[in-house]
């Protein structure tokens, strides 16, 4: 789809962002090669985060917008400053290992029909894996690989993934413009399994370079914002990205799932925004088939191949509250051999 490419725009999202962004920088600045560039969009830090950014790295690029634009947005904005054949999206608390930079670019030439890929990244102390590529469910929802797997576990060779982790994420420039990037509306949390299903759409496989490592002070903290945007994004990634047959025959499981999972989010503690965010997808459906026609615009392959991309299990730590309904993993895996079948 295309050639080597060498040169990499590394974009960070920054948000009260003081104590980690000395680290992260510091650790980054060695490894920038010639034409390289680094753009720190800074999302109205209180604790004075763009002038960190500015003594730990001088050769970056600073946007300081005024308001916190979130980090769908900012990454759009740092993108469209920069000029790298290679997007490099990186968290300001992922602090990439010596070799990181190096493995990432390499796997541009090596694998020419990936259109984006990861880094392993690890949980602090770097014994632990954070991800390892990421899984997405049928019903749409996404979680890290191999989360709290030891890190001897991890696989050693590149492979393809279900999608990419924002935390240290490469995307193609050619693949990012077509696909138009994050959505600014997601504001966070489901940007990358949006992009990445996207992109899946074009055509590109989504990949893992295990050689580049990261560690990610990372914490998976349940607050409502948080359940309302992964909700409510879920819904804008199913309609938008699902090709029209796969969507039809997930239908009745799409809506009994959100049945089953109002008493999950009672006894979670999460029901407020989960309502809050149907009542959000209710209002947004006139936008989210707007949208939609625009992204199957781009469709290259066949609702079967983006199919194999999909996963009906549940076995993730994230979702223990989903896996605890009675029969809800059989279930699931039953209806989607059948849509399996009829795809």
């Amino acid at each position: 789809m295309t050639g080597p490419t060498t040169t990499v725009t590394v974009v960070l999202v920054t948000h009260d962002s003081a104590d980690d962004l000395p680290g992260t920088l510091g650790a980054l600045a060695p490894q920038l090669q010639a034409g390289d560039e680094v753009v720190v969009v800074d999302n109205a830090s209180r604790d004075d985060s763009a002038t960190v950014a500015r003594r730990a790295l001088p050769a970056a690029t600073v946007i300081e917008p005024g308001v916190n634009l979130g980090f769908a947005a900012g990454c759009n904005r740092g993108v469209a400053a920069g000029h790298g054949d290679l997007v490099l999206l990186l968290n300001p608390d992922a602090v990439p290992a010596p070799g990181f930079l190096d493995a990432l670019r390499g796997a541009a030439a090596g694998h020419p029909t990936w259109g984006a890929w990861q880094a392993l990244v690890t949980l602090p102390g770097g014994r632990a894996v954070n991800s390892s590529g990421n899984h997405v469910h049928f019903l749409g929802f996404g979680w890290a690989g191999g989360h709290d797997d030891p890190i001897e576990r991890a696989h050693d060779a590149p492979r393809t993934i279900g999608f990419a982790s924002g935390a240290a994420m490469v995307v193609r420039r050619a693949a990012w413009d077509a696909a138009g990037g994050f959505q600014d509306h997601y504001f966070m949390y489901g940007e990358d399994l949006d992009l990445s299903l996207r992109l899946r759409l074009a055509g590109w496989e989504l990949g893992v370079v295990p050689a580049a490592r990261a560690e990610h002070d990372y914490a998976f903290v349940k607050g409502d914002y948080k359940w309302f945007h992964l909700e409510r994004n879920r819904w804008w990634t199913i309609v938008g990205a699902y090709p029209r047959r796969l969507l039809l025959l997930l239908l009745p499981a799409l809506v009994a799932f959100e049945i089953a999972l109002l008493p999950a989010a009672a006894a979670g503690g999460w029901l407020r925004p989960k309502l809050r965010a149907q009542r959000a997808v209710v209002r947004d459906l006139p936008a989210m088939v707007r949208h939609r026609r625009t992204v199957q615009a781009t469709r290259t392959i066949s609702a079967r191949t983006f199919a194999d991309g999909l996963t009906p299990g549940l076995d993730s730590p994230f979702l223990a509250g989903a896996a605890r309904i009675p029969g809800i993993a059989a279930a699931l895996r039953g209806f989607w051999a059948v849509v399996r079948r009829c795809l």
